[in-house]
């Protein structure tokens, strides 16, 4: 399958039904002895006319003391399905644990801020899923997945997930 996976870059959207894509993720990590799971979850960036409108009802400071406080309680709730997904679906024999991974949210264009992790933390392999959202998604993948798999320079494992929408 691949050479040797050191570093697995998982996407997750935080949406129902996405334990199949890490599922696979640590599927690949138990493969490969000494293998890492970096979790990772993008917010989209604010529009500017967003960022405008919250800038006329309050100082820079208070947004990015918001925007901390969002970004640290995420991190938190994703901390906590983490070792959820390892109380109810790892078997003994499975050799990842939370020191195998490591979380991060971060903020930005998710394609891009993707491939930017990915370089970061030199990753092996990206491994994400991707929903259908309409009929006309049926036949394609969802746009992250479909702009990370085009400008990526690495593996992208695509695991498909539930249709939405139906």
């Amino acid at each position: 399958m691949f050479h040797d996976v050191k570093k697995i870059l998982y996407v997750s959207d935080l949406e129902s039904g996405s334990r199949p894509a890490f599922r696979a993720a640590v599927s690949l990590c138990g493969h490969y002895s000494e293998s890492q799971i970096t979790y990772l979850h993008v917010i989209e960036s604010l529009s500017g006319t967003t960022r405008s409108v919250l800038s006329n009802m309050m100082e820079k400071e208070e947004m990015d003391e918001l925007l901390q406080k969002g970004v640290e309680a995420l991190s938190g709730k994703i901390r906590e399905r983490i070792e959820r997904f390892c109380e109810d679906e790892l078997e003994e024999h499975e050799v990842l644990s939370l020191k195998n991974i490591d979380a991060r949210v971060e903020e930005g264009t998710p394609w891009k801020t993707i491939l930017k992790v990915a370089d970061e933390i030199e990753a092996d392999v990206i491994v994400m899923g991707t929903r259908k959202h309409s009929s006309l998604g049926q036949a394609l993948m969802g746009s992250t997945a479909t702009k990370t798999l085009a400008h990526s320079k690495r593996p992208v494992l695509v695991v498909p997930l539930g249709v939405y929408g139906k």
